[in-house]
């Protein structure tokens, strides 16, 4: 396995990699010889991101925000660009806003949908047919909540399980050529996206504490580990799958 997961001589791009998954995710593909192109909002984040990077791998750091679909649609360019290939996209950034569903902005909403679905979508698009030249790997985050109602995070839930249809749905198109397409699905994680989980006013705790596995907070690195391992290789057998990593959250 550990020589199936080895990403010499390959491309992947990944969102979020300015912090929490999206970081340890990107420092395992670079630990295995990828070359990357990071992209996050937070440019001091994505520095810090490529500081601990092995010296010897090739980083192409990119600021974008991925609510805005130009932005969006440059990364795939880009990286193809600096590299001359592509071979997995992570699809990783995701964002939360917390609110009581009667009171949620539609811009907040809008705002959630557009990080945490349609970006996906758009680098999918652009990403698609450099992935079937290369037989490349799709490897979209969603979450726990695609499966399990949130309290107060309407939004969230709703992109992510779009995300794991969305993945399906790709898979299912895309089943005859050699590219993979699959999901990961996370429970709660010591990151920073968990932090900015500000629970309304009014909120009921016991509701929340929820959203914790059986077994608590989900390792950040382990998840990475899957990601790694979906866009190597190693995940030849894996197609349209979503593989549950969240300390017990779905298990009844």
């Amino acid at each position: 396995m550990a020589m199936e997961m080895d990403m010499q001589g390959k491309v992947a791009i990944v969102t979020g990699a300015g912090s929490g998954l999206g970081r340890a995710s990107a420092l395992a593909l670079g630990q295995r010889g990828a070359g990357l192109c990071l992209v996050d909002i937070d440019e001091e984040g994505l520095e810090e991101t490529a500081r601990r990077l092995p010296k010897e791998c090739h980083a192409q750091l990119r600021q974008v925000n991925l609510a805005d679909p130009v932005q969006c649609g440059q990364v795939v360019e880009a990286a193809v660009g600096e590299f001359g290939r592509l071979d997995a996209l992570c699809n990783v950034a995701g964002i939360i806003v917390a609110a009581h569903a009667h009171e949620m902005l539609l811009a907040d909403w809008n705002r959630v949908i557009a990080v945490n679905l349609t970006a996906p979508f758009l680098l999918a698009r652009a990403a698609i047919p450099h992935l079937i030249a290369s037989g490349g790997a799709i490897v979209n985050v969603a979450s726990s909540a695609a499966f399990v109602g949130e309290a107060y995070a309407s939004s969230y839930c709703a992109s992510k399980a779009g995300l794991v249809a969305m993945t399906k749905a790709l898979a299912m198109e895309y089943s005859h050529e050699t590219i993979r397409i699959n999901t990961v699905a996370p429970g709660g994680m010591d990151t920073g996206m968990g932090a900015t989980f500000l629970p309304p006013e009014g909120a009921d705790f016991d509701l929340i504490k929820r959203y914790s596995g059986l077994r608590g907070l989900v390792q950040v690195e382990d998840v990475a580990a899957q990601i790694v391992m979906l866009a190597s290789p190693a995940g030849r057998s894996f197609h349209g799958a979503c593989i549950n990593i969240d300390a017990g959250i779905t298990a009844g």
